[in-house]
């Protein structure tokens, strides 16, 4: 339960409306109490049970001297003269009409308040998740690119999707039933008490009995749901998996394949979920069996009481008493669903907190160093870099001077994206350190150094919305004229005009509705339009056609003029101007030099170029 806890301290900002929906619950309990208590005079008329009062009561006094004063006997006894006088005055039938219409209005007040609760537990029901996802999705956004590469995708969206519906379906939804219930049934247990205190006694030594049994179920409940939202997610990375993949599965005739992967987890999760509405669809039944076992037991004891005169109980309060009782089955049996709920949301709580708590490796100092420009140099210093047990880079010192363009080159596995990475802080070096302007990066304010910075990757990023959203991405303040002249340096305009709402138009997921080329280019223009001083480029054209590759190449020249660039170059055709060429092999720098110079040395880098040159 402690985990519980921790999610309903998203309900503090809503404690205005958590308040007013208990003093509203206690209001509707009590006009429910006066509803049922009246119908104590009701039957005391039909059984001709009032004893005659000829001497008024003392009337009550309501004054806060006198309060402590009133005990229940002066209550009914002003409370029977009442009704003494009223049967007097108007006859047996008309005293009943006036209880009667009575009861209607105490009925119709008590539920008026019970919705008047509702009314403000809403904000607090749907503002508890609404908070929970923001925080969960806050957290996503500020966890480091390790984190996902250890998780899938699918459990990842079924914690913020699929487990968060369940802590609001689950939980949220007993909020009413914890606010509301305990204090009907503690309302309803101090006016038995009242009425019968050893009768009451009774009953409550049975309670608990019947709680203890229906308790026993709800242990194992929390185990098959943790196995039901793991299930789920798996479904949910097959399904993306299979959205991604969907020309590789056609492709590779791999429909038949695929769709029994699925039905065989989908299987699973049914078997699984069939096994938890059972347990859960129990709690139900047997608390109302259970219920009515004990009414059974407290009506025979209540008997017993009065047919040997050793309760001060009559006939007609006793049937009160009974329904009054039967009042307290129906909350204690909503605390019983509502703990069955809880047990089976506290699965998706774990689950969630597994994301609200992960560590967040990549850490800003408390006095961080703000850093608006970029001044003098970039300096990888004795770094050392590795993901699990490998080194994927080993003892790297390499120097960038400002508006020099620097390329990498090397074989898969060499260490360059991991170079990159490392720069904005997407890792954090393992020994060593990366300075920029004399200062280490993990000393600067992390928003401020990747303001710095532009990255072009070869992944094309690109977001559901139109062509306007995604060059303007991450800026607030960017104008249309703007994003204009940003596509214009990245020979984007062009083909922007020609769709049919130009700027506007919605280039679907991933922009799907664009070639690749063009994707590239937009990406570029959302690069020229951040105008940042430093540019990374990880083998921007190395999926491209040749048409688009020159196109795209010509709008990277545009791009790289005057900025400090690091570039990651698969075919080398495109880096052979680079200031620096410094060649990578197995998480260490091998050779750097320029063009001719790496040429005339005949390494690693020559034999680069000759493969190439034979392609």
């Amino acid at each position: 339960m402690k985990k519980l806890w921790k999610v309903l301290r998203f309900a503090l900002p809503y404690k205005g409306h958590a308040m007013l929906n208990i003093l509203f619950n206690v209001i509707a309990a009590l006009f429910a109490l006066a509803s049922i208590s009246l119908f104590i005079p009701i039957l005391q008329i039909l059984f001709k049970q009032i004893d005659p009062i000829t001497v008024a009561p003392p009337p009550i006094d309501l004054s806060w001297d006198n309060l402590s004063h009133i005990n229940t006997k002066l209550l009914s006894a002003n409370f029977n003269y009442l009704i003494q006088q009223s049967i007097h005055k108007y006859g047996d039938a008309t005293a009943l009409l006036y209880i009667g219409i009575t009861i209607v209005v105490l009925f119709f007040l008590k539920n008026f308040f019970r919705y008047m609760a509702m009314f403000f537990l809403a904000p607090v029901r749907n503002g508890v998740v609404k908070d929970l996802r923001n925080s969960i999705y806050h957290k996503m956004l500020i966890l480091p690119l390790g984190y996902y590469s250890d998780q899938r995708k699918g459990d990842l969206m079924s914690r913020v999707t699929t487990d968060v519906q369940e802590v609001e379906w689950s939980i949220m939804s007993s909020l009413e039933m914890m606010f509301r219930d305990p204090i009907t049934i503690i309302c309803y247990l101090v006016t038995m008490m009242i009425m019968s205190p050893h009768l009451t006694l009774f009953v409550l030594v049975m309670l608990p009995i019947s709680g203890l049994i229906i308790g026993q179920i709800g242990k194992s409940l929390k185990r098959t749901s943790v196995k039901g939202q793991r299930k789920m997610g798996e479904i949910l990375s097959i399904i993306e998996e299979t959205i991604s993949g969907l020309r590789i599965i056609k492709g590779f005739n791999a429909i038949d394949y695929s769709q029994r992967k699925f039905e065989e987890t989908n299987h699973n999760y049914y078997k699984l979920m069939n096994r938890l509405y059972r347990k859960r669809d129990l709690a139900s039944p047997l608390s109302e069996f259970l219920g009515a076992i004990v009414i059974v037991i407290v009506l025979w004891y209540g008997g017993q009481l009065i047919l040997n005169k050793n309760t001060v109980l009559n006939g007609a309060v006793f049937l009160v008493y009974l329904g009054i009782f039967s009042q307290i089955l129906n909350p204690a049996k909503a605390i019983v669903t509502a703990i069955y709920n809880i047990q089976k949301g506290a699965a998706s709580v774990d689950r969630i907190q597994y994301v609200i708590e992960a560590e967040e490796t990549i850490a800003q100092k408390e006095n961080a160093v703000p850093i608006k420009n970029f001044e003098h140099q970039i300096e990888y210093r004795n770094v050392s870099f590795q993901y699990e047990k490998d080194a994927v880079l080993k003892n790297i010192n390499l120097t960038i001077e400002k508006g020099k363009t620097i390329a990498l080159v090397g074989t898969s596995g060499g260490g360059k994206s991991t170079m990159v990475d490392l720069l904005p802080r997407f890792y954090d070096v393992v020994s060593g350190a990366i300075l920029i302007d004399g200062t280490p990066i993990t000393d600067l304010v992390i928003s401020d150094l990747r303001g710095l910075m532009g990255i072009v990757s070869q992944e094309t990023i690109l977001f559901n919305g139109s062509v306007y959203e995604n060059i303007a991405f991450g800026l607030n303040n960017a104008t249309l004229e703007n994003v204009i002249a940003a596509a214009k340096v990245a020979n984007a305009h062009e083909f922007i005009d020609t769709l049919e709402m130009g700027y506007e138009t919605n280039i679907g997921d991933r922009g799907v509705k664009l070639s690749g080329g063009q994707r590239q280019r937009i990406s570029i223009a959302r690069a020229v339009l951040k105008n940042p001083p430093i540019l990374i480029l990880d083998e921007a054209t190395s999926a491209l056609d040749t048409e688009s590759e020159r196109l795209v190449q010509d709008a990277l020249t545009n791009l790289m003029k005057n900025r400090t660039s690091v570039v990651i170059a698969h075919r080398l055709s495109t880096i052979q101007h680079a200031d620096e060429i410094v060649v990578m092999q197995k998480g260490e720098i091998v050779e750097r030099g320029n063009h001719t110079t790496l040429l005339e040395l005949n390494g690693v880098y020559t034999k680069l170029h000759e493969m190439q040159s034979l392609e």
